[in-house]
């Protein structure tokens, strides 16, 4: 039987290079999907494209009466939400600290940390309401050391880090797991694209040579990941992090004639 079964997932940032991957695993393991963002005509499509099961709606991560409207369009088209999945972001074009206006750094927090805080603040009733569920928050691996140029999203990615282990002792007895993945250099249009007001891409600072596993990540290295965290085969997973990053944080590894 497939795992999400009569099971409803809402995940943000749906239409995105790594949101649409989720959804569209999510919806094969049999969930009813609720994909959320602000791209209405990314979003319709996908729905369409995926059938009864699915359902867009337009999401502004940062607006808690946008929340309310998502999961209550959740319970009213599927009757239960189960898990969430807070994957939408953003990212900084780079700079300083110095260099960084104060306009940047809110709007990157708003939508990277506030926008996962208020995720879970309004959907855990729901949760409470379905019996029990998940959510999983997606990180990044900037938010396990510094990277010049990018202090505001290292910074909302450190602190979520510290969120998701929050919820996870405060909503555990609720039967509601909350776990974080963080990716590292994922071969998607936020990292091959430049981040708006920027003149390169993330990608451009990055060579996947040096990783233990020497390649950039697909999409689905992380979705494979975000499918067992959400199940019940991670039933006794809560509060904990994982790293999809192709060995990235480890360090140079040994070219293979010399390992």
């Amino acid at each position: 039987m497939p795992r999400f079964d009569n099971q409803t997932v809402l995940v943000t940032g749906g239409t995105g290079g790594q949101g649409s991957s989720h959804v569209r695993a999510f919806h094969a393991e049999g969930a009813n999907v609720v994909i959320g963002g602000i791209d209405a005509r990314r979003g319709a499509a996908l729905a369409d494209e995926l059938g009864a099961r699915a359902r867009f709606v337009r999401l502004d991560v940062t607006d808690e009466s946008s929340w309310s409207a998502a999961v209550l369009a959740a319970e009213d088209a599927f009757g239960a939400l189960n898990v969430l999945v807070n994957n939408a972001g953003v990212q900084n074009p780079p700079a300083t600290i110095a260099d960084t206006d104060l306009a940047t750094w809110s709007r990157i927090l708003d939508v990277n940390l506030t926008g996962t805080f208020l995720g879970i603040k309004v959907a855990a009733p729901a949760l409470r309401r379905a019996g029990g569920g998940a959510i999983v928050n997606i990180g990044s691996t900037m938010g396990l050391g510094g990277t010049a140029h990018y202090a505001p999203y290292v910074a909302g990615k450190w602190a979520v880090r510290g969120l998701t282990r929050t919820a996870a002792l405060e909503l555990g007895r609720d039967h509601i797991r909350v776990n974080a993945v963080h990716p590292g250099v994922i071969s998607t249009p936020f990292i091959n694209e430049p981040a708006a007001g920027a003149t390169a891409a993330i990608a451009d600072f990055y060579s996947p040579e040096p990783f233990a596993i020497p390649r950039l990540g697909e999409p689905a290295d992380v979705t494979r990941l975000l499918l067992f965290l959400a199940s019940s085969d991670a039933s006794f997973i809560t509060g904990s992090e994982y790293v999809v990053d192709g060995g990235l944080l480890l360090g140079p590894a040994l070219p293979s004639e010399a390992a």
